[in-house]
C-alpha cells in the first residue's frame, strides 16, 4: 500500500493556487495557504511539542526559523528524533538548482536552516547541484548551467558549513555514483504516475520525465559509497533528512512511497514556507524575474532601491492614514522579510507593535530592513572572497567524511 492518495499525488492547482516544483502562484490578490497546502499533500504541521523535543534533543534553543513557523511542517521528523536518540546514523540532504549567477535571499532559507541542523546534530551533509534540470528546464546551455553551478557553490560555501562533514555534488559530475539508485527508482515508477505526481504533458521533453529519480536518489545512503561503506551492515537503516521548501515534496513523496521496494528508509522531510517576492506574498522570490528578488551580489544602492521601489507595503498611503489605522502586517513583505532575517526576538515584537499601530512608518521598517540586508550581504561577500576554486574542489571531491 502507498503512502500517497490521489489528492497528494496530483499537482496542487485549483482555482485558488497552483503550487508545483517550477511554478508558486497564490490565489488571485490573496497569499499563499500554506494549510491547505499541508491537507493537500498530506503532511504534518510542526507542533510547539516538537518544537520543545527539538531543543531537548539537541540542548540548543530552537532556530528563530522553527519558532516563528517558517519551518512550519514536517514528514517522519518524531520518528527520525528517534532514531537520533538510538543512536543510529542519519545524514542530511538538501540542494539548488543552479539558474543564476548569484543566490538570492530565498535561497538562503533552505541552506542556512541545513547548516543550524548540521551544527546542532553533527552529522554528514550531502547537497546536490541539478544543473541537468535547469538545462532541461531553462533556455540555457550546458556550459552556462556548469558556470552557474560553481558561482552558486561558492555562495553556499561561503555560509559556513563544515568541510569535515559536507559533500557538494554536480549532477553532471556525479551522475554514474548516483545511477545505480536512478535505474532502480525508475523501474518502480510508470509514465502515469510521473504524470500525475508532476503535471507532465506529451508535448514536455522527455528529460523532465526521467530527472524526478536523479533527485530521488541521494535519499539513499548506498548512492555515497565514499561516505557510507557498503559493508556497513546497517546501511539499509540509514536515515535522511531534507530541508526543503514545500514545493519540492511531490518528489519526495515519490520517493517515500517506492523506499521500501528498493530496500531503503523513507526520507523525513521538514518544510518551509516561502521568502515571497518583493511584489507581495502571491508568489515566491525568483531568480527568474530579477526585480522580484534581492541577490547576494547586489549592491548597498541596489538593495535600497529596490526594497524601497518594489517591496509592497501594507502601510498607509500618507502619514496621516499611517498614524491613524497603521500598517496590516499580513501583507507588508518589508516585515516579512524581517521575521526571516532579524533574530531577534524582542526587537521583531516591538517593530510589529510600533509598526501596526501607527507609531513607526513605512520608511523607517524599510531602511531597517535595508540595512539589516547590506549587513547580511557585506559578510557574505567578505566570506566568499576567501572561497578559492581549490576550497570549491575541496568541498566537491569525493572522499571520506569525518563524523
Amino acid at each position: 500500500m502507498t503512502e500517497t492518495t490521489p489528492t497528494e499525488t496530483t499537482p496542487t492547482e485549483t482555482k485558488e493556487q497552483v503550487i508545483t516544483p517550477w511554478e508558486v502562484e497564490a490565489a488571485p490578490g490573496g497569499s499563499v495557504d500554506y494549510m491547505k497546502l499541508v491537507d493537500q499533500f498530506g503532511s504534518t504541521v510542526i507542533s510547539e511539542e516538537l518544537i520543545a523535543r527539538f531543543e531537548r534533543v539537541t540542548g540548543k534553543k530552537a532556530h528563530h526559523f522553527l519558532r516563528r513557523g517558517i519551518f512550519f511542517s514536517h514528514r517522519d521528523l518524531k520518528e527520525l528524533l528517534d532514531h537520533h536518540e538510538a543512536g543510529k546514523k542519519w545524514f542530511l540532504y538538501t540542494g539548488r538548482g543552479p539558474s543564476s549567477g548569484s543566490l538570492h535571499f530565498g535561497h538562503l532559507l533552505p541552506f542556512t536552516f541545513t547548516k543550524y541542523l548540521q551544527d546542532a546534530f553533527n552529522v554528514p551533509l550531502v547537497i546536490q547541484m541539478t544543473n541537468d534540470e535547469k538545462f532541461l528546464w531553462k533556455d540555457m546551455t550546458l556550459e552556462e548551467s556548469i558556470k552557474y553551478t560553481h558561482n552558486n557553490v561558492k555562495d553556499i560555501i561561503a555560509l559556513g558549513f563544515d568541510i569535515q562533514k559536507t559533500f557538494i555534488f554536480s549532477n553532471l559530475e556525479y551522475i554514474q555514483y548516483l545511477y545505480p539508485n536512478v535505474l532502480k527508482i525508475a523501474r518502480c515508477v510508470n509514465l502515469n504516475q510521473i504524470q500525475n505526481i508532476f503535471g507532465f504533458k506529451e508535448s514536455d521533453v522527455i528529460g523532465k520525465f526521467t530527472f524526478p529519480p536523479v533527485q530521488a536518489a541521494p535519499c539513499f545512503p548506498d548512492s555515497f559509497p565514499h561516505i557510507f561503506s557498503s559493508d556497513d551492515p546497517e546501511i539499509k537503516n540509514i536515515r535522511c533528512l531534507i530541508p526543503c521548501a514545500i514545493d519540492q515534496d511531490p518528489y519526495f513523496r515519490m520517493t517515500r512511497d517506492i523506499a521500501h521496494r528498493i530496500g531503503h528508509q523513507k526520507p523525513a522531510l521538514i518544510h518551509s514556507k516561502f521568502f515571497p517576492a518583493l511584489q507581495g506574498h502571491n508568489t515566491k522570490m525568483s531568480a527568474s524575474d530579477v526585480n522580484s528578488a534581492v541577490y547576494l551580489s547586489d549592491t548597498p544602492d541596489q538593495v535600497k532601491d529596490k526594497i524601497k521601489k518594489h517591496a509592497f507595503s501594507g502601510g498607509g498611503a500618507t502619514k496621516e492614514e499611517q498614524e491613524k489605522n497603521g500598517a496590516n502586517l499580513s501583507v507588508d513583505i518589508t516585515y516579512e522579510y524581517l521575521t526571516f532575517l532579524l533574530e531577534d526576538d524582542e526587537q521583531l515584537k516591538d517593530i510589529a507593535e510600533k509598526y501596526s499601530t501607527g507609531i513607526m512608518m513605512t520608511g523607517e521598517i524599510k531602511q531597517i530592513l535595508i540595512d539589516l540586508m547590506n549587513k547580511v550581504i557585506a559578510r557574505h561577500k567578505e566570506a566568499r572572497s576567501k572561497i578559492t576554486d581549490e576550497v570549491l574542489s575541496s568541498f566537491m571531491s569525493i572522499r571520506k567524511l569525518n563524523f
